[in-house]
């Protein structure tokens, strides 16, 4: 038999709580095909219900999203090798940031270090996760918290309470200021030119360099070995264009056929570049909704 179909008034009820339902989900799991996932469950079993004995429709669809996103976390914990894939951080990518950003840009950048939370996040206990999320980011009260954990709420409370300050001591996202764009424009101007001398010059000494390519990562360390890897690999992409990665400043780089070859992101303290992390994943790049490259 057919799944049976709210309403119409409360189809449209719920079409109007989608997007803050995705977005709940989203913070809860990092991952945009686990929450689309969760909310299509919570349509579901809204539709088994009978919608006249809900008061508070969007109170009773967070709680059903709250809990369903709490399972994939908790399955996450006990299977961690099942989603590994899952919870690899999806990038967010801003192109063309000028030294001197628009104010749509500077929102742009809101979003990249939006993302970069969801990392900071990863680093929370499930139920540290969903108190947090609930009550920080979405209001949610801690009497409601509790009952979703099936907790008391000044152990909602000190459950936020906890979570809040790992957030807050986690490491803030890197400066994007002009003085960190200069670094990473002469890094890349001497990547372009191979001019060995001049990388050693922006590279801090301990540099560590990190390669995703699908497999293990692959790790360099040290100036030289990094100035090696960054003269000898710099021929192979035909068009780069600067962007934001996560609210790092970064670098997108197409190859002659079109298609997106890898996505920079550079960590950059004082005059040097402390880090270098590089997708070449072409799984993860396929996942970018990014529009073709640029006229050279």
């Amino acid at each position: 038999m057919p799944e049976p179909r709210p309403a119409e008034p409360v189809a449209q009820a719920f079409e109007d709580q989608r997007g803050r339902l995705h977005a709940v989900a989203h913070r809860m799991l990092g991952s945009h095909a686990d929450a689309e996932d969760v909310v299509q469950e919570a349509w579901l079993r809204l539709a088994r219900q009978d919608t006249a004995a809900i008061d508070n429709l969007g109170g009773w669809l967070t709680t059903v999203v709250s809990r369903l996103s709490l399972d994939v976390l908790r399955s996450r914990k006990t299977h961690p090798q099942a989603s590994y894939d899952d919870q690899l951080p999806e990038l967010v990518v801003t192109l063309g940031i000028d030294p001197a950003p628009a104010p749509e840009e500077t929102a742009a950048l809101a979003d990249s270090v939006g993302a970069a939370l969801l990392v900071v996040l990863e680093s929370l206990g499930p139920n540290e996760r969903l108190a947090f999320v609930l009550h920080d980011l979405f209001a949610v009260p801690f009497d409601e918290i509790g009952r979703i954990l099936g907790k008391s709420t000044d152990a909602a409370k000190m459950m936020a309470s906890r979570a809040r300050r790992k957030v807050q001591s986690a490491e803030r996202p890197e400066e994007t200021g002009p003085e960190q764009r200069a670094v990473v424009r002469a890094f890349l101007a001497a990547s372009r030119s191979g001019n060995f001398d001049d990388l050693l010059r922006v590279l801090d000494p301990e540099v560590r360099l990190s390669v995703d390519t699908g497999g293990e990562p692959v790790v360099v360390l040290g100036a030289t070995k990094v100035a090696a890897n960054a003269r000898f690999g710099a021929g192979g992409a035909t068009i780069g264009r600067p962007a934001l990665v996560d609210g790092r400043l970064g670098l997108v780089a197409w190859g002659a056929d079109g298609r997106v070859m890898s996505v920079l992101a550079f960590t950059v303290t004082g005059d040097r570049i402390t880090g270098i992390d590089v997708v070449s994943d072409p799984v993860r790049l396929a996942r970018l909704d990014l529009p073709a490259p640029p006229l050279p």
